[in-house]
C-alpha cells in the first residue's frame, strides 16, 4: 500500500476497508445520526470500533482511554464465524490385484504367528480424533452459553459535521461503562445498565445544589435479543438527601429507543419505552412523571424497528485475481518459430 505522503509498505489485508465498505459506513452514519441517544458511556482503556458486530471485522477507529461515546443501538452476534464446510472425500479406485503364481510347497515360508487379541475397547480406539478430520477449526467450539457476544452501536460526539471522519461503529458492550452518576449507579446490584435519561431537575436548598431525577433500564441477562428486562425511576429526596425509587418494573422485554417527552404545562418530562407484551407484539408505553408519581398514559402498538444498513462483510481488500494467460499448443509454437526463422 502507499499513503498520500508516498510512504509504501505492507499491512494486514483484514485491516483495510474497500470503497464499497466505506460507502456502507457513511450510509450507516447517516442513518444512525437520527437515532436518539440512550446515554453516554466511558471506556477505561483504548477500544477499537468495528465496521460490523464481529471481532473479525475491520477496525477503522480507536476510542482513546477515558473517551466518551453515545450508545444508540444493540445487537447480539456469533463470537466465531461459521466454519467452512469440509469438502467431500474423494474416492479413488483401487488398482487391480496382481495374480501371483502358486509356489511349490517346498518354497513356502514358515507360518507367521497369530497377532495378539484386540483390546475390548477397540471400537473407541479406532475412532478418528477431531483434529484429524477435514475442516477442523483450531479454536474451541463455543457452547450455547458463550456462542454470542453483546455489541453496542456507539456514536462519537463530532458526527454532526458531515465532512468529519466516520465515527459510528460497533464495540463490545461489556467494555462500556454508562456515565450515570455514582449515586444512582450503586443501586445496579450487578446488573448491566443499558440506557438512562434525565427526567427533570430538583433543587436541594439545604445542600445548595441541583439534582436530576433519572430513568434507567438494566439487564440481568446477556446474549438476549432485547435490551433490558427492568426499568426504574429515581427521584432525589429533599428530606433524606438521597435517591429513592419512585417506580420500578421487572421481568419485561424492552427494546430501544428509550425517549423522553415534554408534557404541556408541566416541568417534569414524560418518557416512553418499547415493551413486548404477553401476546408477543411490541407496544410503545408512555408514562407521565409528576413529583413522585409515575403512571402510564398511553399504549400504542409499534412495528419492529427498521434494521440499520449493513456494512458488506468482505474481509479486507480483495483484489481481482489475475487472469492467467492461455497456454498455447504445439501448433502455435511451431508457427511462431517458423515466422521468426523464415519470416512466413
Amino acid at each position: 500500500m502507499r499513503t498520500p505522503q508516498g510512504v509504501e509498505g505492507w499491512t494486514d489485508a483484514n485491516l483495510l476497508l474497500t470503497q464499497p465498505q466505506m460507502n456502507d459506513l457513511h450510509g450507516l452514519a447517516e442513518s444512525a445520526a437520527r437515532l436518539p441517544s440512550q446515554g453516554a458511556a466511558t471506556v477505561y482503556e483504548a477500544l477499537n470500533m468495528h465496521a460490523e458486530p464481529s471481532r473479525q471485522s475491520p477496525s477503522f477507529y480507536q476510542i482513546p482511554e477515558s473517551g466518551s461515546v453515545e450508545v444508540i443501538g444493540h445487537r447480539i452476534a456469533p463470537r466465531y464465524p461459521p466454519a467452512a464446510p469440509a469438502p467431500p472425500p474423494v474416492r479413488r479406485a483401487s488398482p487391480p490385484a496382481k495374480k501371483s503364481k502358486p509356489k511349490s510347497s517346498s518354497a513356502l515360508a514358515p507360518p507367521m504367528p497369530l497377532p495378539p487379541a484386540p483390546p475390548r475397547n477397540w471400537l473407541q480406539l479406532s475412532r478418528p480424533q477431531a483434529s484429524n478430520l477435514p475442516g477442523y477449526v483450531a479454536h474451541p467450539a463455543p457452547n450455547a452459553s458463550t456462542a454470542f457476544d453483546d455489541w453496542s452501536l456507539v456514536r462519537m460526539p463530532d458526527t454532526s459535521d458531515p465532512k468529519a471522519d466516520v465515527r459510528i461503529g460497533w464495540v463490545l458492550s461489556r467494555m462500556l461503562a454508562m456515565s450515570i452518576p455514582d449515586e444512582v449507579a450503586q443501586y445496579a446490584e450487578g446488573h448491566r445498565i443499558t440506557a438512562y435519561v434525565a427526567l427533570g431537575e430538583i433543587r436541594d436548598k439545604d445542600r445548595n445544589e441541583t439534582k436530576s431525577n433519572w430513568l434507567w433500564t438494566t439487564s440481568s441477562l446477556t446474549q438476549v435479543p432485547f435490551e433490558f428486562d427492568s426499568f426504574r425511576v429515581f427521584v432525589w429526596s429533599i428530606r433524606r438527601h438521597r435517591y429513592e425509587t419512585a417506580y420500578i418494573e421487572r421481568n419485561v422485554k424492552g427494546h430501544y429507543p428509550v425517549e423522553t417527552q415534554t408534557l404541556a404545562g408541566q416541568d417534569e418530562k414524560a418518557f416512553s419505552l418499547v415493551l413486548q407484551d404477553k401476546d408477543g407484539k411490541l407496544y410503545k408505553r408512555t408514562y407521565a412523571f409528576s413529583g413522585f408519581r409515575v403512571h402510564m398514559i398511553a399504549k400504542t402498538p409499534v412495528s419492529p424497528v427498521q434494521a440499520l444498513p449493513e456494512v458488506r462483510s468482505t474481509r479486507g481488500f480483495d483484489p481481482a485475481p489475475a487472469t492467467p494467460a492461455a497456454e498455447s499448443g504445439w501448433r502455435e509454437k511451431l508457427s511462431d518459430l517458423r515466422k521468426r526463422w523464415f519470416g512466413k
